[in-house]
């Protein structure tokens, strides 16, 4: 029986679409190869890109939030960073993440927040709509892959959470410099790269502290030899990942 797709040259015409699949193959991972290649074609999305700065709404999909699933991104860096009261927190977010940018974190809550996107490098999202969310149906091995991302994503957060909990700041921000470094890191003969230009401000939003103190670790981390910054603002990593038996991660004396 054949298989009825909604049209995807409906758009206008400075819209650029791409082939999601073709983008991020992985999303493909659980199809047959015949089921994959439909999928290929047919699993099409319009694409926006995000040069570097603020990224504010309105956001592509904010005006269907029932129908659309998000926006995926395809490659760049985003930071969002969430401010209650005095207390900033931040998430890094790059290819292969879900995003539902109008999603603020206020949806239900009794306290005041505000969360703001920033485009640390330039970044493209294809705009997962309504359209897409329908063809997609079809293949159930793909909505649970982009289900999956979102899992990710909230077990990486898990993991910051976790890592604030760490009493030195140096520990943390090794723990968080190999994270980042299992995801986006290239292993070179001098160590492990990890090709994003994150400031010492941005830095300190991710493992929860005040930014001269991580500059102060960082720079106990030079010292040591573990970490260093590249010229281009990427990050070498040296030697070994952490070991937690180490002194580096001994915790502080107990409350009395």
């Amino acid at each position: 029986m054949a298989t009825s797709f909604p049209n995807s040259e409906d758009a206008s015409p400075e819209d650029l679409h791409v082939r999601v699949l073709e983008d991020d193959p992985e999303l493909g991972r659980g199809l047959a190869a015949e089921q994959q290649a439909l999928a290929v074609r047919h699993l099409t999305a319009r694409t926006r890109r995000l040069e570097q700065g603020e990224w504010s709404g309105p956001f592509d999909g904010e005006d269907d939030m029932d129908g659309s699933i998000g926006a995926l991104v395809l490659d760049g860096l985003l930071l969002r960073v969430q401010r209650i009261g005095t207390v900033v927190a931040a998430e890094l977010l790059g290819s292969g993440d879900l995003l539902r940018p109008w999603v603020t974190g206020e949806e239900g809550s009794s306290l005041p927040s505000s969360a703001r996107w920033q485009v640390l490098q330039p970044t493209t999202v294809a705009v997962l709509d309504r359209r897409f969310a329908t063809v997609a149906g079809r293949w159930p091995e793909v909505v649970s892959a982009l289900v999956e991302r979102s899992v990710h994503r909230s077990r990486l957060l898990a993991f910051q959470m976790a890592i604030g909990n760490v009493r030195r700041i140096d520990a943390r921000l090794l723990l968080l410099m190999w994270r980042l470094a299992d995801r986006w890191g290239r292993v070179t003969s001098d160590g492990v790269v990890v090709p994003l230009r994150l400031t010492h401000g941005w830095l300190a939003h991710l493992v929860g502290a005040q930014r001269p103190s991580v500059t102060t670790a960082l720079g106990t981390l030079a010292g040591a030899g573990r970490v260093e910054r590249l010229e281009d603002g990427s990050w070498l990593l040296r030697g070994d990942p952490p070991d937690f038996d180490e002194p580096l991660f001994a915790a502080g004396p107990a409350a009395p």
